[in-house]
């Protein structure tokens, strides 16, 4: 098997039923999305298994479902179903909610760093938020594009962000407080019940 086809010399790239060229936001969306997959691996990498199965797990699982999320963004035909099913959002906010019960609440925001798995988790989020915002811009070229992979993706950054809080809880390592505000959360939540959705 060759890894170089000298196809996409001139710029173009192919998709699941066409070609576009490299810079098209399409591209950008499920290479963000590639890329996601990467800092996921690499907090993996970083987690002892005796003391994160369940997030090795969970991690293992989400791989994969970026890969079909990917696979639905690069995929035009008509005729080829898509990957990633609604079961995933569920999923994914059954363990928001286990994941908050486990780390201490929150009162202040908070910075990205503490574990080096953690941080890694961190910038999965926010890639996560790039990719999502990229979805949008897709979508308003792309009026067909189904909402499961904005619903994932979106639902997927607010677990990375519960998921960094518990990997330094479980590890005994605080979040970093941003030190210039006072208090803004209550109960786990925004003073005003917005948080970031």
């Amino acid at each position: 098997m060759r890894l170089y086809t000298r196809t996409g010399d001139t710029g173009k790239t192919s998709i699941i039923g066409g070609r576009v060229d490299k810079d098209n936001i399409r591209v950008e969306a499920y290479g963000t999305v590639d890329e996601v997959n990467c800092f996921v691996g690499q907090a993996l990498s970083q987690l002892n298994p005796e003391l994160f199965p369940d997030i090795l797990k969970d991690l293992e699982k989400i791989q994969h479902e970026l890969f079909d999320c990917g696979g639905d963004l690069a995929n035009v035909s008509k005729s080829r179903p898509l990957k990633l099913g609604k079961e995933a959002v569920t999923a994914l906010e059954a363990r928001i909610d286990t994941l908050i019960e486990e780390a201490p609440e929150l009162e202040r925001f908070i910075l990205p760093g503490g574990t080096p798995a953690a941080a890694s988790i961190h910038l999965a989020r926010t890639v996560t938020r790039r990719a999502e915002r990229l979805v949008v811009s897709l979508m308003k070229e792309d009026a067909d594009m189904p909402l499961t992979s904005l619903h994932f993706l979106n639902r997927l950054s607010d677990y990375f962000f519960a998921l960094a809080r518990v990997i330094n809880f479980r590890m005994h390592v605080k979040d970093v407080e941003y030190c210039r505000s006072g208090k803004v959360f209550r109960g786990g939540k925004r003073k005003d019940d917005k948080q970031e959705s």
